[in-house]
């Protein structure tokens, strides 16, 4: 969570920025009582992507029914990474890299204890499938807060 929190949208990869701006979108979507998959669907399409969105939407259905407290996540032109947000990156990023233990443990902190398993593998397949368009989800290779010397 902290490789991303408060850091600039353009400090991530390809995917990453694709995955913000579709959780950004998918939040922005349903809160004005929209059909998010398709408000997405052409976002998806454009990218090649379309076969992750079915899962995309599944896990990100049940972090926001399931989830202990409202998760925030900011504007779509917001240029920083929120809080709510750079926790939702983690989770990605553990889904992406088959950390499955540390994917677990985090999201039993998140969601009720039910909705454990299918959140992760909601995630854990839309992970997949993204990666397989050239998408990894917030790949390592974002350069994290580092010292000042």
């Amino acid at each position: 969570m902290y490789d991303f929190v408060d850091r600039p949208v353009e400090c991530l990869g390809n995917g990453g920025r694709f995955l913000l701006w579709a959780m950004r979108g998918w939040i922005h979507s349903t809160g004005r009582g929209n059909c998010a998959p398709a408000a997405l669907t052409r976002g998806f399409a454009g990218v090649g992507a379309l076969i992750a969105l079915p899962d995309f939407h599944l896990a990100m259905a049940l972090l926001n029914r399931e989830a202990r407290q409202c998760l925030n996540l900011a504007p779509m032109a917001c240029a920083q990474i929120a809080e709510d947000e750079a926790l939702l990156a983690s989770l990605w990023r553990h889904a992406a890299l088959g950390r499955d233990a540390t994917l677990r443990a985090t999201l039993a902190l998140i969601v009720d204890e039910d909705a454990v398993a299918p959140t992760a593998q909601a995630l854990t397949t839309a992970a997949e499938r993204l990666a397989t368009v050239g998408l990894a989800p917030f790949e390592p290779s974002c350069e994290t807060h580092k010292e000042s010397k």
